[in-house]
């Protein structure tokens, strides 16, 4: 019986000895990266960038014609009527100029925003992951060196994009 028992209590001990804890990590730059929704939100963006930079130098150079051609009426700027309009054209100008500042953070905030949002979805992501697939932590791996060094086995930056991906592509 005391045999037994302590058979008993060594197996007890043996097993909660080998329930270990679940540890992986991703490369946090490499997720979001190559996240296809990220490159989505930004390919979207770039059509607004070139769309908005094509707009600002077409007036641009609108600007430039109309300067150049009151320059080429009155080359000295002499008449005091051609000073005027030249500055009125200035103060026009510097209007769009101020225009096209907030226009271009209105943007980049749009896009800032949009990628915040992706961001906390992914963190969401990788926490029900975790949660799935009994991990007990999920180590970020960056730039600063949160994580030094991880066995390749335990990366599992790749296995979680392409469920992230995929997940993606049902939207």
């Amino acid at each position: 019986m005391k045999k037994g028992f302590i058979a008993l209590l060594t197996l007890v001990m043996l097993s909660s000895c080998q329930e270990q804890t679940k540890i992986g990590f991703v490369d946090n730059s490499k997720l979001i990266n190559d996240y296809q929704k990220k490159k989505d939100i930004e390919a979207k963006f770039q059509v607004e960038i070139d769309a908005f930079n094509k707009k600002v130098d077409s007036i641009g150079q609108s600007f430039q014609a109309q300067a150049a051609e009151m320059q080429a009426s009155d080359p000295n700027m002499a008449q005091k009527g051609s000073q005027e309009k030249y500055q009125a054209l200035a103060q026009q100008y510097q209007r769009f100029q101020q225009q096209f500042q907030m226009e271009e953070q209105q943007i980049q905030t749009k896009s800032q925003s949009q990628i915040d949002t992706l961001i906390k979805q992914v963190r969401t992501f990788v926490k029900n992951f975790g949660e799935k697939n009994d991990y007990s932590y999920i180590l970020g791996s960056n730039e600063a060196g949160s994580v030094m060094y991880g066995d390749e086995s335990k990366d599992l930056t790749k296995e979680i994009l392409e469920a992230l991906n995929a997940e993606g592509k049902k939207d």
